[in-house]
């Protein structure tokens, strides 16, 4: 696989909220939080993180700002459990939260809890080697919302796992440490970019950016792909095939992304 940009050395912290009211919902029923995972990928085999839980924390007096342990509610995961990162990609993702019930009031952190067992394959290596997670990172990875919920809505967030970002090899110790590194966003306040790559035999990165935002994924089997929770702007698509190709890139200029849509690309032919 090829290397992916840096991205940004600081988290990229985009939200926007998904106000999904049903027929048969009102304003009096309790607001709903959904979670998913997705990956922004990295030159790795594979990647296993342990996710354990989902957790938010309200902005009330009654609970002491720098204090871990009280003010924090958890909403669980579905399913618990060690998934690869790097199968998050060409537009799938992981459901880690589904409509589960939270109170009103304004959420200014969340945070991914994960455990410890966390593991890297290398690229051209088949043996898993540990991630050493800290345990600053073990105890849930913060991020800084300040979001309003209102009763009769469903929050729906996206959680970008920047992956090249977030492995760091610890010098010449030979240890691989585990720095989480998230892009969030929410659905209703951002967009999508899709399409195909054809052929769809040589493993291919797509990357969207503003100049600002910077995201990434590998198509899939078929040589789809897509990436989720854009902000609104017009973007540089850049196709990069596995150097292995010996393809040369392609890149697209001027693609708007607009909130709430999905941009369609269609058939990329690589040449």
């Amino acid at each position: 696989m090829k290397l992916l940009k840096q991205l940004i050395a600081t988290f990229l912290i985009l939200f926007a909220f998904s106000c999904n009211n049903s027929d048969d919902s009102n304003n009096n029923s309790s607001p709903t939080l959904s979670v998913k995972l997705v990956d922004d990928p990295g030159d790795y085999e594979h990647v296993y993180v342990e996710v354990i839980d989902v957790k938010v924390k309200y902005d009330s007096e009654d609970f002491d700002e720098d204090d871990d342990v009280n003010g924090w509610q958890s909403v669980g995961v579905i399913s618990p459990g060690v998934y690869d990162l790097l199968e998050l990609t060409g537009g799938v993702s992981l459901q880690l939260v589904d409509n589960e019930e939270i109170e009103e009031g304004t959420i200014k952190q969340v945070r991914l809890i994960l455990g410890d067992d966390n593991t890297v394959v290398l690229e051209g290596e088949t043996e898993a080697r540990p991630l050493n997670t800290p345990s600053a990172q073990q105890s849930g990875l913060k991020i800084m919302v300040n979001q309003e919920i209102i009763n009769g809505f469903n929050y729906d967030f996206i959680l970008d796992f920047d992956v090249d970002e977030s492995i760091v090899m610890a010098g010449n110790s030979g240890n691989i440490n585990l720095k989480p590194v998230l892009r969030a966003s929410l659905e209703v306040n951002s967009g999508s970019l899709f399409g195909s790559v054809s052929p769809d035999d040589v493993p291919v990165e797509v990357e969207a950016t503003n100049g600002i935002i910077t995201a990434s994924t590998f198509t899939d089997a078929s040589g789809n792909f897509e990436i989720l929770g854009l902000p609104s702007g017009i973007y540089t698509v850049t196709i990069t095939p596995d150097d292995d190709a010996m393809i040369s890139p392609v890149v697209i200029d001027n693609v708007e992304i607009m909130v709430g849509q999905a941009t369609n690309l269609d058939t990329i032919v690589l040449e």
